[in-house]
């Protein structure tokens, strides 16, 4: 794996990974030679309390560019798990074994540092620590838990060409709550009430499109 993520390690190197305080910690992870594929339970070994955030991050990202088929799946429901977690207030976070163990394959890595380096030329420019009273108030973390199991929600949705909107918030409030900056954390509560309505509206439609049919015919 440190072969194929060679080529890539630049985007770390320039600092183009959203100016995150783990960036090293994770350029060195992923480089790092292993006898097997790197799973979530590597990253949660290593990042710690971070790890909730970091993960929920990382899986969030490859939902803003497509995927390789059958990964959402696995991604979405880290995601749930890790929320529930933060909903209730836990700091140390914990994953099935069965999601823990899941092999990212060696392409969508490569493909997912690729999409960092494009999504952190524009985050690097805008956060930055904000607001300190309200981003690091101890409810918050809580919030934001619920607010990311809720995006999570949405996200896995059988819903076509949605999973870019819930994505968005999902990273900015991994991000915002990392870096502690209170005013792209109230950016990142905008953005879930634009998703609930977004999606309140699609399930209102989809629930009277008969009618709606009706009136056209």
């Amino acid at each position: 794996m440190r072969i194929a993520l060679a080529d890539y390690s630049v985007y770390f190197r320039k600092g183009f990974f959203m100016r995150l305080q783990f960036s090293e910690d994770l350029r060195l992870l992923l480089e790092k030679e292993r006898d097997r594929p790197l799973t979530l339970a590597d990253i949660l070994a290593e990042t710690s309390e971070r790890s909730f955030l970091l993960i929920i991050g990382l899986l969030a990202l490859p939902f803003l560019f497509p995927m390789p088929p059958g990964i959402s799946t696995v991604l979405g429901s880290a995601c749930l798990f890790l929320s529930v977690q933060m909903a209730i207030g836990q700091r140390t976070p914990w994953l099935p074994h069965r999601i823990a163990a899941f092999h990212l394959p060696q392409i969508f890595v490569v493909q997912l540092i690729k999409n960092l380096g494009r999504v952190a030329k524009v985050i690097e420019k805008i956060t930055k620590p904000r607001w300190p009273r309200f981003s690091q108030n101890a409810s918050v973390w809580r919030i934001n838990g619920i607010c990311l199991f809720w995006l999570t929600l949405l996200l896995m949705l059988p819903i076509p060409f949605t999973n870019p909107i819930p994505a968005t918030g999902m990273l900015l409030l991994a991000i915002s709550t990392l870096e502690r900056d209170g005013l792209l954390m109230f950016l990142g509560y905008v953005v879930v009430g634009l998703n609930t309505a977004l999606f309140g509206a699609i399930a209102y439609f989809l629930w009277r499109s008969p009618d709606i049919i009706q009136q056209f015919l």
